[in-house]
């Protein structure tokens, strides 16, 4: 791990920007970075049968479930507005990330990578990755990674592998478990054992000596590994 002062993880929904840059913030946090998690939507606040009110309260509820994550992994947190059927194009969408990355003077970013069940995800990723690659082309050091998640698997190839010590394996679940849905209070997905054991897994494939997560490099963007 090298010194950046500035680094943020892009999701398409909430608990996605953590799932992928949590463990590598955290780390970066400790040495003093400033590290956002940015939420491009906030999930089912389009749900037919919900009232306005409900809506509204799914939605306070998701906000403060966002901000208790970052803030126990160490970072803050941003939404930026967008409903799943209100998504602007890949220009402008990227247009907007490219200007919010200039101002912020972000070093590193991390979101989804293209393999994805979910359109949104494919979104942000082409939106994030064609921002990166305006600011390179104009002369900015501006790196991209790309994070593991169990929706975003299809040529997924893992190429930077990184231990958690114990202490910020805990950290890192404990600021998952913010999200009711992490908890399976929404869902039946097993996000607990999957993400636990998938540390596992990852150990094993990269011969580390503890609890291992993975990213992968944007190789259209980087000319060579860092």
């Amino acid at each position: 791990m090298g010194t950046l002062k500035r680094i943020v993880s892009i999701g398409a929904h909430s608990l996605d920007a953590e799932l992928m840059g949590g463990p590598l913030m955290l780390k970066y946090a400790k040495q003093g970075a400033h590290c956002t998690f940015v939420h491009v939507t906030q999930g089912r606040l389009e749900d037919p049968n919900a009232t306005e009110e409900a809506k509204q309260a799914y939605l306070r509820s998701l906000l403060e479930q966002n901000r208790r994550a970052a803030e126990a992994l160490g970072g803050d947190t941003i939404w930026l507005g967008y409903v799943s059927s209100n998504m602007p194009s890949t220009e402008a969408f990227a247009d907007r990330l490219e200007a919010y990355f200039e101002d912020e003077k972000v070093e590193l970013v991390i979101t989804h990578w293209r393999g994805s069940m979910h359109p949104r995800h494919i979104n942000t990723h082409d939106a994030v990755t064609l921002a990166v690659k305006r600011l390179r082309r104009k002369g900015n050091p501006i790196r991209l990674l790309y994070g593991e998640t169990f929706e975003d698997l299809v040529g997924f190839i893992p190429q930077a592998y990184f231990v958690l010590t114990e202490e910020e394996k805990e950290q890192w679940f404990r600021g998952l478990k913010e999200y009711q849905v992490f908890n399976g209070e929404i869902n039946d997905f097993p996000y607990i054992p999957y993400y636990t054991n998938n540390g596992k897994v990852r150990q094993i494939e990269s011969g580390s000596d503890g609890f291992t997560v993975n990213y992968m490099y944007a190789s259209l963007i980087e000319p060579s590994l860092w």
